[in-house]
């Protein structure tokens, strides 16, 4: 059972989110820390992209002030402050992705050799027994690291829809974490629940509220996959509350999906696996009829779907090989069916038009009627030089 001083730590990061998110919003006019509706984006206000450092503040301060220092949280404090330092630059100044690629190559390195947290074994996810990474550790850690962040960065296309993935990945991860007896992680992560969820006040499209008031901004989709990495990691690979790795992929399927899928196409297109484009997930639901609310609510339902299923195939004593098929499969599956937009296009919007979950998700987007499709195209995925 979750102690109450833990929910009050998550209470406590709400708060100070909340109220941060609030002060932020006109200094963010006079520094020019706006998302301008200009180019790609559809939105048609500025809007602050102050959001990440909102959350970095609540975390950190409520981590510094009701939990225990060690060497590790300060690590982690200097690995999200390069983040979002690095994040705001490039929101405000366009930076080339070499450099944001290379902040993000150092925030792992720190969580490394001073955090203490790596990948340094996968599990029998062969089928021949643990699998050990050895002098592989740290690359495959900070490949790893890059790549969760990247995937983050890249579905944030939506209002709501980073932060509604980041929670539902966060809530499975406090699931994981006290199934496993690690009441630590749990601690942590709710202080994390607490901060996103105050972040999601403002950035979600609801009946009062009809588009996103503050944005993440690439220093917030850095921060929080950087977050949700920290977090995979230190579960995944605590021998005395094991959890599989494996299971950490179906935590957070759409981001690594979407981007894995992406990458793959850009590469035999003979692109740039960093150009931007209107290919993601995101962008061809709204494309298929669906509105900004509608999509996030989507596919936070498919995640935490997916996060069940798998967990519960694990408590099934079901070979870890299989849950890794299983997620290739559905890279796999995804690709082929968006090799034709019209196909995948066609049938977002018969699920829209016709199936009783679009018309639950509707509800609860607290829409009447259809929602429109336009919304602002991300625009904080990482970008060719």
């Amino acid at each position: 059972m979750i102690e109450l001083v833990s929910a009050e730590r998550g209470l406590a990061a709400a708060g100070l989110t909340f109220l941060v998110q609030w002060l932020l919003r006109p200094v963010a006019h006079r520094w020019n820390l706006l998302d301008h509706p200009k180019g790609r984006k559809d939105h048609s206000h500025p809007t602050p992209i102050t959001g990440g450092l909102a959350i970095a503040v609540g975390v950190v301060v409520t981590g510094l002030s009701m939990l225990q220092a060690t060497v590790a949280m300060y690590a982690f404090c200097a690995a999200s402050i390069l983040l979002i330092v690095v994040g705001l630059l490039d929101d405000k100044y366009d930076l080339r992705w070499y450099w944001r690629v290379l902040a993000q190559s150092v925030a792992a390195l720190v969580m490394v050799y001073l955090g203490g947290v790596r990948i340094e074994q996968l599990g029998p996810v062969f089928g021949l027994g643990e699998t050990s990474l050895g002098m592989l550790s740290v690359p495959f850690t900070v490949f790893a690291t890059v790549g969760l962040i990247n995937a983050i960065n890249m579905v944030d296309g939506a209002d709501g829809l980073a932060g509604l993935l980041v929670t539902g990945a966060l809530v499975m991860l406090t699931a994981a974490a006290l199934y496993a007896g690690n009441g630590g992680i749990a601690d942590h992560t709710l202080i994390l629940i607490g901060s996103v969820g105050a972040f999601l006040t403002y950035n979600m499209r609801l009946p009062w509220q009809p588009r996103a008031k503050v944005f993440l901004g690439n220093a917030g989709s850095a921060f929080l996959g950087f977050v949700i990495a920290w977090i995979s990691f230190s579960l995944t690979q605590n021998p005395g509350h094991p959890v599989s790795p494996v299971l950490a992929l179906w935590f957070v399927p759409v981001p690594v999906m979407d981007c894995l899928v992406l990458i793959a196409r850009r590469l035999c297109l003979g692109k740039s696996p960093f150009i931007a484009d209107r290919n993601h997930i995101h962008h061809i639901m709204q494309e298929g009829g669906f509105g900004p609310t509608q999509v996030a609510l989507a596919l936070a339902l498919f995640s935490g779907i997916c996060g069940l299923a798998a967990g519960q195939a694990m408590r099934m004593d079901v070979p870890q090989p299989l849950l890794l098929v299983a997620f290739l499969g559905l890279c796999f599956g995804w690709y082929r069916l968006t090799g034709r937009r019209e196909r995948v296009v066609g049938m977002f919007r018969a699920l829209r038009g016709h199936s009783e979950p679009a018309v639950v998700l509707r509800v609860m987007a607290g829409f009447k009627g259809p929602e429109r499709s336009a919304t602002r195209v991300a625009e904080t995925e990482v970008e060719a030089a």
